[in-house]
């Protein structure tokens, strides 16, 4: 998974740099040929597991953030 997650952030900042270069005609063929590679059908089901990646990830971050220790009280605990 960390694997998945550290070449999506490479790949955004390679990306990046060679958007700036690519034209009409080079986005039209790359859609092209993902369209031929992947067929219609499994494309957004690759992009949902994309995003569940993603969200995944800022979850997992936001988790990292705070102390081990630091967990929120119930509902039962706040009553107490």
């Amino acid at each position: 998974m960390i694997v998945v997650i550290t070449f999506i952030i490479n790949f955004a900042t390679i990306f990046k740099s060679i958007a700036m270069r690519l034209g009409t005609w080079e986005i039209i063929l790359i859609v092209a040929v993902v369209l031929l590679l992947f067929g219609g059908k499994k494309i957004p089901e690759l992009m949902k597991g994309l995003g569940n990646g993603i969200k995944e990830f800022k979850n997992a971050a936001k988790e990292g953030d705070q102390p081990a220790n630091s967990k929120k009280p119930t509902q039962e605990e706040n009553k107490l």
